[in-house]
């Protein structure tokens, strides 16, 4: 089988002359942007902020809304979840084709835990019965592993095909063994748990995956290496800054409200 394409990039790549595990002496070379990516994670990050804040009014009772059965919700919660995995795989081919160093991984894996962390203790505090053991960033964390030292070792066509596996798996295997907390990561569960976010490895190791082998494929290079057009340039921006606005955009809009009703507002 033909290797994995590498993605254009206009700088050298640091793993040539020199181990991709540990980064060359001095200052490392910044990489290009794919600015229509940032885009992309950018919209996700808009519409993960509308459904975020219709959550809250719901929660703070200004309007009542089933987030949790009612499919126009929960929908959309696999949308915004699928996109920001998918734009995460397509994240990881660029990395590994630009020789990202094993350093530059792990700190930013470490980024990512930390949140992870946080956001544990965070909903343990405002839903100490339904806290999140194992959410959108817990799930990133483990995928992020998995792809950059196993998966992304293998042909485009294999990424497709494992993508798929991957997203079937868990309607057609299910086991109460996988029902608890400290197993329910995987997925295939009889049940869902009773947690305010939930993104096991299973199915949703597959958006990352195709995410992957999307950027491989040269009509999507191509098209991800043209300019933005300069109206998506602030959604490009965002992009750019996803886990921090991630981490603190449901703090302030909580806070927002929280004051309104104070003031009563609402």
């Amino acid at each position: 089988m033909n290797p994995p394409a590498r993605l254009p990039t206009a700088t050298p790549d640091p793993g040539h002359g020199a181990s991709a595990d540990f980064p060359p002496p001095g200052p490392e070379i910044p990489t290009p942007r794919f600015d229509r990516l940032d885009a992309l994670r950018g919209v996700a990050m808009v519409w993960m902020t509308v459904f975020h804040f219709c959550f809250d009014l719901s929660y703070f009772k200004v309007i009542v809304e089933d987030f949790y059965r009612d499919p126009f919700w929960t929908w959309q919660r696999s949308g915004i979840v699928s996109l920001f995995l998918l734009c995460a795989g397509m994240g990881q081919a660029v990395a590994l084709s630009q020789g990202q160093t094993a350093y530059r991984f792990w700190r930013r894996w470490g980024q990512v835990m930390a949140c992870a962390l946080l956001v544990s203790i965070g909903s343990w505090w405002m839903f100490p019965r339904s806290y999140i053991s194992f959410g959108v960033l817990h799930g990133m964390a483990l995928m992020l592993i998995l792809v950059r030292f196993g998966f992304a070792r293998l042909p485009t066509i294999a990424l497709w095909g494992l993508g798929a596996v991957a997203i079937a798996l868990p309607f057609l295997v299910a086991h109460p063994f996988f029902d608890a907390r400290t197993t329910n990561w995987v997925g295939l569960v009889t049940r869902k748990p009773l947690t305010e976010d939930y993104v096991p490895l299973l199915p949703w190791l597959g958006p990352m995956l195709w995410g992957c082998a999307l950027m491989r494929t040269a009509a999507v290079r191509r098209w991800m290496q043209r300019p933005l057009r300069p109206a998506w340039r602030p959604l490009s921006t965002m992009g750019q800054w996803s886990l921090s606005y991630y981490m603190v955009h449901q703090p302030v809009m909580i806070g927002a409200l929280l004051a309104a009703r104070h003031f009563g507002w609402l």
